[in-house]
């Protein structure tokens, strides 16, 4: 039995006792049952409400998602075209027994550093303009510095 059901059952009550409204005890009962109608009412305006403000989210989530796979599958055909072959390209190994990898950008550097820990980082140019970098895996700081000779 639904909210609106029990409301409309206990008027029906109310009206069967033949209570009489003008005793205080009657106009209490009275009040109470349409204070619980009104109540009902507005009750079940809000779920009404609800509803369709969820049909709605939902309709914007999908037209989102729509437009987020339309946006992706367009980056990742540009990124296709324009890398295509150069993930096919690898570097000799390094130093420290790893492979390198053309990212096919020769504009950046990658630079790597091997820390106390045992542990390489990769970085880029941004990364050694600032000094420096936190090791992820020990948290020790590895400064860089470089003399201008160097940085030409």
């Amino acid at each position: 039995m639904t909210i609106s059901e029990k409301a409309a059952y206990l008027k029906g009550l109310m009206d069967g006792l033949n209570l009489d409204t003008e005793k205080a005890e009657g106009k209490m009962i009275s009040a109470i049952v349409d204070l619980l109608g009104d109540v009902t009412k507005k009750l079940t305006d809000v779920e009404n409400t609800t509803i369709a403000i969820s049909d709605e989210l939902d309709e914007i989530e999908e037209d989102l998602d729509a437009i987020e796979d339309y946006i992706l599958d367009e980056e990742d055909e540009d990124y296709e075209d324009d890398y295509e072959d150069d993930f096919d390209e690898y570097e000799d190994e390094d130093e420290y027994g790893d492979e390198g990898f053309d990212y096919g950008d020769e504009e950046s550097t990658i630079y790597e550093v091997k820390c106390t820990c045992g542990n390489v980082i990769n970085f880029d140019e941004e990364t050694l303009e600032e000094g420096s970098i936190i090791c992820d895996k020990c948290g020790e700081t590895l400064e860089f510095t470089f003399d201008d000779e160097d940085e030409e």
